[in-house]
């Protein structure tokens, strides 16, 4: 999987849905696995704004993050399990998630973090709405539509984040 390096105010760090690639999920396998790792990312990523920001709007979206997607993340590793889908191991995708996030600097950590979770959710919404239209398994489809909701209220929340920080 590729990783993107975005450059935004001269900060540096790794998108973190970039571990999803643009050509989104061709299988079962790979829909799981996307999903999987930006949901593990996503609450890395909540629980890292939690320690660095001082913001509580930021705090509030990042407990939002760290909440929702720890129980996207159960339904999927389960709904997984039960489709004999192998997913990587939650330290596998933790490692590499905290990889990911290492590159989030401290200063304009807020403006970094609120471009990243737009990034990251337009990406994660993109998936999820290719599952729940065109997957052939009805449970991956049902879960991904239920899902949908929730993600695309993430990203409304990003965005007003995002325009918050812009400055």
């Amino acid at each position: 999987m590729k990783t993107r390096l975005m450059k935004p105010m001269g900060l540096t760090f790794m998108l973190i849905a970039g571990s999803m690639s643009t050509a989104m999920a061709a299988t079962s396998n790979d829909f799981v696995d996307n999903a999987a790792q930006g949901g593990i990312t996503e609450v890395e990523a909540g629980k890292l704004a939690l320690e660095k920001s001082s913001s509580a709007d930021v705090k509030t979206f990042a407990e939002h993050m760290v909440t929702d997607h720890t129980k996207a993340n159960q339904e999927l590793m389960a709904l997984a399990k039960k489709l004999d889908i192998e997913v990587p191991d939650d330290a596998a995708l933790t490692d590499k998630a905290k990889k990911a996030i290492l590159e989030m600097r401290d200063e304009s950590f807020d403006k970094a973090y609120a471009n990243n979770q737009v990034a990251a959710h337009e990406k994660t919404v993109e998936l999820f709405k290719k599952e729940a239209a065109s997957s052939d398994n009805p449970e991956l489809k049902a879960f991904a539509t239920k899902t949908l909701p929730t993600l695309e209220a993430h990203l409304k929340m990003a965005k007003e984040l995002q325009t918050k920080y812009a400055h």
